[in-house]
């Protein structure tokens, strides 16, 4: 499939996630002095850098090349065959659906952490993280407390990238397509989708409970996309049984 055959919203998704990279890596989209990423990136609710409409923008935005690449090369493979089977507004649907919820996941759990840290840290502490947030950005290891480092990360790193939409969009096409082969590189063994779904889904819920500090990917988030991805599917199902 090249890309002028492809399906209205697929396309349009992966022009807009390009036209915003190139944005981005300009520095046109910076203002005030804050960068693109800090004022369209999902910040965590309790920060002061959260914006609602952060819970939208924040899937159009990339950490670098490969990011974005790596996302939306997922949408080009697996997203074309359901906006032709649901219709493009479905699809639409779906994938905002999911990266908002995906979003909403990711911060809710956050939410325990967060309390956790509050309960016990030193109030000078806190209000120092989040005076820095809101200005200056301090990088992680400038922290020498640990607490104050994961603090800063939760209100002033911002969370971005398409990841949330398309494991979703990744359950739908597992649980639409179940029997179709995919190769999953570097293996050049085939296997069927509904399989493959459920391969990216354990690798997600081993990572996140690994939780290792070095490791810069929202597993939490894509986990939220599958979960909102599921209820979509089903309540869809229960509504128009002959969707699937």
């Amino acid at each position: 499939m090249n890309f002028s055959n492809l399906p209205t919203v697929v396309k349009n998704l992966l022009i807009i996630n390009g036209i915003f990279f190139l944005v981005k890596i300009t520095g046109l989209g910076d203002f005030g002095g804050v960068p693109m990423d800090h004022w369209l990136g999902l910040h965590f609710f309790a920060s002061p850098l959260f914006k609602p409409w952060q819970l939208v923008t924040h899937m159009f935005m990339h950490g670098g090349i490969v990011h974005l690449a790596l996302n939306m090369f997922g949408l080009f493979m697996f997203g074309p065959p359901l906006e032709y089977r649901w219709g493009s507004r479905k699809f639409l649907a779906f994938y905002m659906l999911t990266g908002i919820g995906a979003a909403l996941f990711y911060s809710g759990v956050h939410v325990f952490e967060y309390r956790q840290l509050l309960s016990y840290m030193d109030p000078a502490a806190i209000e120092l993280v989040k005076r820095e947030g809101a200005g200056i950005l301090m990088e992680l290891q400038n922290y020498t407390d640990p607490d104050m480092g994961r603090l800063n990360e939760l209100l002033n790193m911002p969370m971005v990238g398409a990841s949330g939409a398309l494991y979703g969009v990744l359950l739908a096409f597992g649980l639409t397509f179940p029997e179709v082969p995919l190769i999953m590189f570097p293996l050049p063994i085939p296997i069927k989708a509904r399989y493959f779904v459920f391969i990216f889904a354990g690798l997600s819920v081993f990572n996140a409970i690994q939780n290792n500090p070095n490791d810069n990917v929202a597993h939490l988030a894509h986990l939220g996309g599958m979960l909102v991805g599921y209820v979509l599917l089903k309540l869809w199902d229960r509504r128009r049984p002959m969707d699937f």
